[in-house]
C-alpha cells in the first residue's frame, strides 16, 4: 500500500532532477575540485623545493669530495686565502714514482661553476666541471689553513626569487706531510 502511494506520487517526475539538486551537486563538486587543485599545487611546490635542495646538496658534497681527495694527497696548498673569491686553490704533490701532480680549483663568479684543472707530469691538463651553483661570498664559501688542516666551507644556492634554497657544508681535511 505504501509502495503504491510512493510510486503514484513520483510517477509524473519521470527521472528529472530539480534545480536545487543540480546546484547542490555542482557546489559540492566545485569544493572537491578546489581542494584537489590546492593539494596538487602544494605537492608541486614541495617537489620543487625538494629538488632544489637535493641539487644544491649534491653539488656541494661533490665539490667537497673532490677537494678533500686532492687535499689529502697534497704536499703543498697555495692560494687558499681568497678561495673561492679571487684566487685559484692549488694543490700539488709528488707520487711515489716521482710524478708531479697538480690540481687547480677555480670558481667562475658569473655562473657559480667550480672547475678542476688536473695535471700529471708533462701530460696535457684535464679540465672537469665539479659543481655548479656555488655561492661566491666570503661568509658563505671560504677556505682556511692551519697547521696541515684545510677547513673548507662551501655553500650552494639553487632557485629563483623568494624560492632560493641554500645548503652549506663544511669539512676539515688533514693533508699528508711533505716527503
Amino acid at each position: 500500500m505504501i509502495l503504491r502511494k510512493f510510486t503514484a506520487f513520483h510517477k509524473n517526475q519521470a527521472g528529472f532532477f530539480s534545480l536545487i539538486e543540480i546546484v547542490a551537486t555542482l557546489a559540492i563538486s566545485g569544493i572537491i575540485a578546489l581542494g584537489a587543485t590546492m593539494a596538487n599545487g602544494q605537492v608541486i611546490n614541495q617537489t620543487v623545493k625538494n629538488n632544489d635542495y637535493t641539487t644544491a646538496n649534491r653539488h656541494v658534497l661533490n665539490a667537497i669530495r673532490w677537494i678533500s681527495r686532492d687535499a689529502q694527497m697534497a704536499q703543498t696548498i697555495e692560494n687558499w686565502e681568497n678561495f673561492p673569491l679571487a684566487d685559484n686553490l692549488t694543490l700539488s704533490w709528488t707520487t711515489w714514482d716521482n710524478q708531479f701532480n697538480q690540481a687547480v680549483y677555480s670558481v667562475d663568479a658569473a655562473n657559480g661553476q667550480l672547475r678542476r684543472l688536473y695535471t700529471v707530469a708533462d701530460e696535457p691538463p684535464q679540465e672537469l666541471l665539479i659543481a655548479q651553483y656555488v655561492k661566491i661570498d666570503p661568509a658563505s664559501s671560504n677556505c682556511t689553513w692551519d697547521n696541515r688542516e684545510l677547513t673548507l666551507s662551501i655553500t650552494g644556492s639553487v632557485g629563483v626569487g623568494n624560492h632560493i634554497i641554500s645548503v652549506q657544508k663544511s669539512k676539515t681535511i688533514i693533508s699528508r706531510p711533505n716527503l
